[in-house]
């Protein structure tokens, strides 16, 4: 027998391998949209059926049966590895759901009530020789008052803000550094009642300063400080120190490489953070009533006599308790909204123009 008759038998037994792929089954695209649809749909008859009245617990009945049944159908269809991813991701998108629809609710609540009676006469009106039953009035020395009081807040705040960090990034060392820090904590939590009084017991009472629109802006400057502190601290600690150890290498002094290196890199970062602290203290109202006093007339002067704000306002005509007063109220909030949502769209603005550009 040839030896090519005696290979064809050999070949002939050999079995086909199988085939194995390392794709494992997936739920659909669709399958998400799908239950969520199916969720809302058992949420709304299970609140029907039950007679709840409240949509919130229809929302929440529809949230567990969306997370459950994704779990279940990830577990059998990819396993219980997935499905434990799955149940994470859902959870994520339930919770961000529950923090989204309250704020929509508060804008559409807003605007709904608060757009009755902005126009242009009410920006550019005061409440002078205006009843609290009467319609009309407007909130123009209010905005005036907010606009000085947060300037000059911020014109405290942000320079002794931004020396501090530098000097707890650059040259903290020691106990002194410690302590900076400490204080710099404690006041982040201080409440702004607090800031308030503080003003008021030392400026007005001890110094015999009376009320007026600088002294609301210090309480503010105290709240700002430690927000301007550490967002500044964070954005200064990002900078690589390779950029420093180059500068310094050079011979160049180190509070020039501060000022030329180390400030201009960290610049967008710097200015979202002043920003974004302007805008968590454009809406404070204790110390503004306990310090600014309030006043229906337009006063241009921060610094003698009494002046509103856009919060004293909102407060002022809730308190007087009457359908005008409450229109007015709601309107001056849409303006506080509005004011504070240009303040972020700004400060996300100059971190984007500011960005490292790859």
């Amino acid at each position: 027998m040839s030896p090519m008759t005696m290979d064809k038998p050999a070949v002939a037994d050999r079995a086909p391998r199988p085939s194995y792929s390392l794709r494992r089954p997936s739920l659909p695209r669709w399958t998400a949209p799908a239950l969520a649809a199916a969720a809302a749909a058992v949420g709304a008859g299970t609140g029907i059926g039950a007679g709840l009245s409240s949509r919130i617990q229809w929302g929440l009945i529809a949230a567990i049966v969306f997370v459950a049944g994704m779990y279940a159908l990830a577990a059998r269809v990819e396993g219980r590895r997935q499905a434990k991813d799955r149940l994470a991701t859902s959870l994520v998108w339930v919770c961000f759901l529950l923090a989204v629809v309250p704020l929509v609710s508060l804008i559409q609540e807003t605007v709904s009530r608060g757009g009755k009676v902005l126009d242009g006469g009410f920006l550019g009106h005061s409440m002078g020789g205006v009843l609290s039953v009467q319609p009309g009035g407007g909130v123009y020395h209010a905005v005036i008052g907010t606009l000085e009081q947060v300037g000059i807040a911020t014109a405290i705040a942000a320079p002794i803000g931004l020396l501090t960090a530098i000097y707890l990034v650059e040259y903290g060392r020691g106990r002194l550094a410690k302590a900076v820090t400490f204080f710099v904590d404690v006041m982040t939590g201080i409440p702004s009642i607090v800031a308030g009084l503080f003003v008021l017991s030392f400026w007005i009472l001890m110094l015999d300063n009376g009320y007026s629109g600088f002294a609301g802006s210090m309480a503010l400057a105290i709240l700002m400080m430690p927000v301007v502190v550490r967002s500044t601290e964070e954005m200064l600690k990002l900078v690589p120190n390779e950029l420093r150890e180059a500068s310094l290498a050079l011979g160049v002094p180190k509070w020039r490489t501060i000022l030329k290196v180390v400030l201009p890199t960290a610049i967008g970062g710097i200015a979202t953070g002043v920003m974004l602290a302007v805008a968590r203290i454009a809406g404070e109202s204790a110390p503004v009533v306990l310090l600014v006093f309030g006043s229906q007339l337009i006063n241009n002067n921060p610094f003698e006599g009494a002046q509103s704000s856009l919060p004293y306002y909102i407060y002022e005509q809730w308190a007087a308790g009457n359908d005008a007063s409450y229109d007015r109220a709601w309107a001056a909030a849409l303006v506080l909204i509005a004011f504070v949502m240009i303040l972020n769209l700004v400060a996300r603005g100059i971190a984007r123009w500011k960005a490292p550009k790859h």
